[in-house]
């Protein structure tokens, strides 16, 4: 077990560049992007947490009838988790980002300070996450928004169809972290037509204004490990024996905070080396992503098509392959592919344009229900997208001086800046 939290661990192991922060007016105390988002908050800086929460897993059957391979016995519905009063409340409905899964670190410290707050919460998967590829994807083949947007927006309806008579709804919010906050502007955009829950108050935490590119900056990272992508085997052993000699050496109990801290003060890794972890972290990510929409296709892209797996077979050699492949590799082998089926006039650029905000900025532009908290040093973001996230969203946008890529979330001044959104 502790080689495993070793592994994953180190899948998050970010640059360790920068020094402690100085600025009186924001005292979040990591400023440098890379660290910030491995570190996260030390505890003493956090809101306390609720005494009880309420809650419980719901398991959804989103599509139903649905032809699952045994190679995915044990999954038995798209699975959500709801936290509840005992009173007459709103509802906010919280999307998770990339490959991450409705009980992730940041979908749950969210849904904590909501329900403080007083908040009926519903926390869902990510498109990308397999259990939502596996059990709520018409297509099996996530990375489409509107075809995304449109799966979310029927498991919020299945999931609110399973507790409406349990708990009392005044008023619906939707919020969505990372990838999720890109996906909470076009599930906000179907619900404009659909109208189940008329949201009130929208709130994209950290999001991507272009897949495509954030992606892309992500996968650049391994260009600069030793012999790049194509070792990227050689070099995870490599920082994994690095970490765990670390590990093994020092007076540690466990895999926590005050382990990771240590690892930023002994500069561990070096700024390339970081580098690379956050790209390889998103391979694995994406690794979980392909192998399920393969198999549930019968694509034959990585699995050869009409090979029946089973839950006795390896999948060592499967995950190898994966982990081998880029996003970009997914873009134009897998994914351009499906959507010309579907459209085949539709161009490579035209579609990459299709996978941001400026989709539906007419409608981002002129929705007051929209807000946005993002880092000015958020890696994911490219050159240009800070201010392209001003002039669309003007005062509707809270842009922090640092923090990276949602290593601020749970600071407390953001994350009363959060709750206050919905409050106001």
């Amino acid at each position: 077990m502790k080689f495993l939290k070793l592994t994953v661990t180190l899948c998050l192991v970010l640059p360790t560049t920068a020094g402690w922060a100085t600025d009186i007016k924001y005292d979040y105390p990591i400023p440098g992007s890379y660290e910030a988002t491995i570190l996260g908050t030390p505890d003493n800086l956090k809101l306390p947490p609720p005494a009880k929460i309420l809650a419980r897993r719901l398991v959804l059957d989103v599509i139903p009838d649905i032809k699952k391979p045994d190679i995915f016995f044990y999954d038995e519905g798209l699975r959500c988790t709801l936290a509840y009063q005992n009173k007459k409340a709103p509802l906010v409905f919280v999307i998770a980002g990339t490959g991450a899964g409705d009980q992730s670190q940041k979908a749950m410290a969210m849904m904590k300070e909501l329900y403080k707050a007083g908040y009926h919460v519903i926390t869902l998967p990510s498109p990308t996450h397999p259990n939502f590829v596996i059990s709520a994807s018409r297509s099996h083949v996530p990375g489409d928004l509107i075809e995304d947007a449109a799966d979310i927006y029927l498991a919020m309806e299945n999931a609110w169809n399973k507790v409406k008579e349990d708990i009392e709804v005044s008023e619906f919010y939707l919020c969505g972290y990372s990838l999720g906050g890109t996906h909470a502007a076009f599930v906000a955009k179907v619900d404009e037509e659909r109208k189940s829950f008329n949201f009130r108050k929208v709130l994209l935490v950290n999001p991507a204004v272009n897949i495509y590119s954030s992606i892309t900056k992500i996968e650049g990272l391994l260009d600069k490990i030793p012999d790049g992508p194509r070792k990227i085997g050689a070099y995870f052993n490599t920082m994994l024996a690095k970490f765990t000699e670390f590990y093994r050496k020092g007076d540690f109990i466990d895999i926590d905070n005050e382990f990771l801290y240590e690892v930023f003060r002994a500069k561990l890794f070096s700024h390339d080396e970081s580098g690379g972890m956050i790209a390889l972290s998103f391979r694995i990510s994406l690794a979980g992503m392909v192998f399920s929409s393969d198999v549930m296709t019968n694509g034959g892209y990585v699995v050869p098509k009409n090979r029946i797996l089973t839950s006795a077979d390896p999948l060592g050699d499967y995950f190898l392959v994966c982990i081998h492949l880029s996003f970009i590799n997914y873009f134009d082998e897998y994914f351009y592919p499906y959507i010309q089926k579907q459209r085949p006039d539709v161009t490579r650029e035209a579609l990459i344009d299709s996978l941001g905000f400026k989709h539906i900025e007419d409608y981002l532009a002129s929705s007051p229900k929209f807000g946005v908290i993002t880092n000015e040093d958020d890696f994911i973001l490219a050159p240009g997208e800070i201010d392209y996230l001003r002039r669309l969203f003007g005062e509707r946008v809270k842009i922090y001086p640092w923090g990276g890529h949602l290593g601020n979330l749970e600071y407390r001044d953001n994350m009363e800046y959060f709750v206050g959104f919905f409050n106001r």
